[in-house]
């Protein structure tokens, strides 16, 4: 029977889809790495606001962001946990992964396929989102 989503392997073939993507992206996000080296990578980018927090508030933001669990299907409708919000000493802070070419030039034109994609974690403060 058919859906206004679309077939029923369509619809199989998206949630399989989502379920790489969310898995990579988990793989990505809590990788144990410096914030040194994450930035010195470009795979990692923090707003001027929570720049102005400090190192240390830096270091603390991303180990929250790479312990974060809380995916709802309210804050994750797709399933590939791609953002978060959070709130860190008192600062309410939002993280998005966004996914880009192997040159970090244009969109990915497919963020299932790790080798044709290069995924950037963003931390900024939930008022500069």
């Amino acid at each position: 029977m058919s859906t206004p989503y679309g077939t029923d392997e369509e619809l199989l073939a998206n949630a399989d889809r989502a379920s790489q993507i969310r898995d990579l992206n988990d793989a990505f996000r809590t990788e144990p790495l410096s914030v040194l080296s994450v930035v010195l990578s470009r795979t990692f980018v923090f707003t001027k606001g929570v720049g102005a927090h400090g190192d240390a508030f830096l270091a603390r933001a991303l180990k929250a962001v790479q312990q974060y669990s809380d995916f709802t299907e309210e804050n994750d409708p797709y399933g590939e946990h791609d953002f978060g919000a959070l709130e860190l000493d008192g600062v309410a802070l939002n993280w998005k992964i966004d996914y880009y070419d192997s040159a970090l030039e244009w969109g990915s034109p497919d963020p299932s396929d790790p080798a044709v994609t290069r995924r950037v974690l963003t931390i900024l403060l939930a008022d500069e989102y």
